[in-house]
Order: structure tokens, then C-alpha cells, then sequence
């Protein structure tokens, strides 16, 4: 695995990837509303105070949610909104990367700050909950040193009770009608709730591979036999080909950071491919590897391999590989259209 990961650092950047500066500039507050009124009643004064201030106003969520905003300001052009595809994506890495390009745009423009009233798409299934769950802890340490102040909004109406759960432990404030609080007494701290997540069960690891290499020798001969496998399911080249270089990044950092042996196992089902690649290291725990480089802007010093994967994967999921609490292996799957 990726030495990086190992120490279990985490550089979330100053001018993109590296280590935050002294201070925090990125608020986190969430919204629970029930109805258009309170949703309202809240967002509008926080975009509105923010251009009062010299500083930039986004709006970044559901069709619905955004019209009914753009509404409420009375089309103020000020007011960006932007799709909330264009800003969330399809997985979370790419997410904060989309957040902290938009904060150095503005700052280069001379905006101090920027406000965004964001909601996050969760997805249609558990396992989606799960990976945006742990994006909304997340990002308060890897947003830590952006000029951003985002106020999340979750739908009471719409939304099951464990996102409504989650929202009220990855946010260390909340927006109580027009009065934040000052702190948050249902908030955990990041590196405490990414850790207390699940490692979801996969029933296909209950099956019979279609491809199993116990101790990886030959790395060519590897690919190529993952490649042939992928060729015979459902997935198009360039899914194939996202797919082989995460497989590709987590098999090299098995063999240059962790301990033999070195193992591979593949399934293909109709609807997914799922990859695990297992090493006999020690166990490290990081709860943010994966959302930056390891060595931050200096691209040269490697350390993507865990953060391409986040990018190029619908799950990445890390989780200890032996039975006696030795070894490490990092469980990859992507979705099949």
C-alpha cells in the first residue's frame, strides 16, 4: 500500500493538494427543512449577505430546490446556479477536487469567499448512502483550507432518517431558523465517524472467482489476464480500461509498500465487477487516504494510486485482509450500465 497511507497523513492542500494552511477557512453548516418556508427563510439571507459582502453566491442542488432559491432571490444574477451533476459528479474525490477548483477561480478573482447552498444526490441504494455519508465528514478536513462556507440543506420530507442521522454528525453546525448555533453537540469528529463506517459485506466474494492469483509474480501475464476476463462481461472499453489501471495502481502499492504475498481475486455478475488485491503489510488506518494525492501538488512523487482509484470506482472499500488482523486489502467494484 502507498507509504503515505501507511503514516496515515492526510494533506489536504493550499493551493490544491497540499498541507492546509494554519487556521480553518472552511465552514460546514446543514439545514434540516420540512418545507419550502423554512428552506427559504434560511438559504436566501445566507446567499444574500454573502454578495452584501463581496463575496461569490452558489447554488448547487436539486432542480427543485435550486428553482425554488432562484425564486425566492428574485433571479438575482448574482446568484450562480449551477447543475448539481456538474459539482457533486459521480464520486466523491472528484467532488472536493470540483469544491476547491471553484473557491481558487473566485479567490483569484478577488472574492474573498464563496457561499454554496449544496445537496448532495445520495444515490438509490445503501451502499450509495455510505460513500456520500463519509464525503460530508470528510471534507471538513479536506476543505479545511478553502474559502468556502457551505450550508447543505436535507430534505425532512424526502430524505430516509439515516442520512437525516448523518447529517447531524458530519456537520459541526447547524442553521436552527435564522440562528446558527455555535457548535453542534451531535457532530463526531471526522477521523472518529469515517472510522465507525461499515466495510459493507459483498456477496459475490461468497462465490468462486473468475480469476484468482494467490501470490502476483508476473504483473504483465496479471493484466492481461484481468483484462481478458473484463472483455467477456458487459463492461465497454473505456470502463474496462478505468478498471485495469485502478487494478493496476492498487496491485503495484500491494508490492511496493506492503508484504508478500501479493493476491488477486475478480468477479463479473451482470450488474458489477468487484476486484480485491490483498497484501501481507501491516495494518494501517487512515480514514482519509484516497481524497488527494499523498505528496500534494508535487505530481512527480506519485502517491495517486488510492486517490485515481476513488476517481475511476464507484466503491473503494479498505478493510483488513487476514483473519488474525494482519494485512490490508482494498476491495475495488464498479457499477455495469
Amino acid at each position: 500500500m502507498d507509504d503515505h497511507r501507511r503514516r496515515g497523513e492526510f494533506d489536504v492542500g493550499e493551493q490544491g493538494t497540499g498541507r492546509p494552511r494554519p487556521g480553518r477557512e472552511y465552514l460546514h453548516d446543514a439545514l434540516l427543512f420540512d418545507d419550502d418556508q423554512r428552506l427559504t427563510e434560511v438559504a436566501v439571507p445566507f446567499l444574500l449577505e454573502g454578495l452584501a459582502a463581496g463575496e461569490a453566491a452558489v447554488v448547487a442542488t436539486t432542480p427543485r430546490t435550486a428553482g425554488t432559491l432562484r425564486a425566492a432571490v428574485g433571479d438575482d444574477p448574482r446568484v450562480h446556479v449551477l447543475e448539481r451533476h456538474e459539482v457533486y459528479r459521480a464520486r466523491t474525490p472528484t467532488a472536493i477536487t470540483t469544491f476547491r477548483r471553484l473557491a481558487e477561480q473566485h479567490r483569484a478573482e478577488g472574492v474573498r469567499r464563496v457561499r454554496v447552498v449544496g445537496e448532495v444526490g445520495f444515490g438509490t441504494t445503501e451502499r450509495d448512502w455510505l460513500e456520500w455519508m463519509r464525503y460530508e465528514s470528510v471534507i471538513n478536513e479536506a476543505l479545511a483550507a478553502w474559502p468556502l462556507w457551505g450550508l447543505c440543506v436535507f430534505d425532512t420530507q424526502r430524505l430516509p432518517q439515516p442520512l437525516l442521522d448523518s447529517a447531524l454528525a458530519t456537520h459541526p453546525h447547524l442553521v436552527d431558523g435564522a440562528r446558527r448555533r455555535g457548535h453542534n453537540p451531535g457532530f463526531v469528529e471526522p477521523v472518529d465517524y469515517v472510522r465507525s463506517l461499515p466495510v459493507p459485506p459483498e456477496p459475490l466474494e461468497a462465490t468462486t472467482p473468475a480469476l484468482h492469483a494467490p501470490d502476483v509474480a508476473d504483473f504483465a501475464g496479471l493484466r492481461h489476464a484481468v483484462a481478458a476476463e473484463l472483455s467477456a462481461s458487459r463492461a465497454g472499453p473505456d470502463l474496462v480500461e478505468d478498471f485495469l489501471l485502478a487494478v493496476d495502481e492498487m496491485v503495484s502499492n500491494a508490492v511496493r509498500h506492503g508484504l508478500p504475498p501479493v493476491s488477486l481475486r475478480l468477479w463479473t455478475s451482470a450488474d458489477r465487477i468487484v476486484c480485491t488485491i490483498g497484501d501481507g503489510g501491516p495494518v494501517w488506518d487512515d480514514p482519509f487516504a484516497g481524497y488527494g494525492p499523498a505528496h500534494g501538488d508535487d505530481l512527480s512523487r506519485g502517491g495517486m494510486g488510492l486517490w485515481l482509484a476513488r476517481q475511476l470506482c464507484d466503491h473503494v472499500d479498505i478493510s483488513t485482509a487476514g483473519d488474525g488482523g494482519t494485512g490490508v486489502e482494498v476491495r475495488l467494484t464498479v457499477r455495469l450500465p
